[in-house]
């Protein structure tokens, strides 16, 4: 299986916490879909590159908009991720995320997919 690599960084004025995230990458309809099931959230383009790029942006706008309205954590929250004031937030098992996601459920299920782990800077718990 091939590994892909996403490199980028959140950082604001609270500060940055970084943590390992399931992320897959799949064809769809002609498309490259970078899909990241434990916070919801996907890219697309008509190369990797592009869907990867995509994917960086969706997730930087994603924890800048919910940092500034003060609801990251109570999103990841009901996303499943377990938050721990003196830990790094933990994503749920790709196991919890097929059994709640079915989304997740129908790519895992119907599509060729690759997976991969990339880091994300999540701003720091306040």
């Amino acid at each position: 299986m091939k590994s892909y690599n996403l490199k980028g960084r959140f950082a604001n004025k609270k500060g940055t916490v970084a943590v390992s995230v399931p992320v897959i990458l799949f064809k769809e309809d002609n498309a490259q879909i970078v899909f990241c099931p434990a916070l919801d959230l996907s890219g697309s383009g008509s190369t990797i590159a592009e869907a990867q790029e995509s994917f960086a942006a969706t997730v930087e706008a994603y924890l800048d908009y919910t940092t500034n309205k003060g609801t990251l954590w109570t999103d990841l929250k009901k996303l499943g991720w377990t938050i721990n004031k003196k830990k790094p937030a933990i994503p749920p098992p790709m196991a919890e995320l097929l059994e709640s996601n079915d989304e997740f459920s129908r790519i895992f299920e119907t599509h060729p997919y690759k997976k991969f782990d990339t880091g994300v800077n999540l701003p720091a718990y306040a």
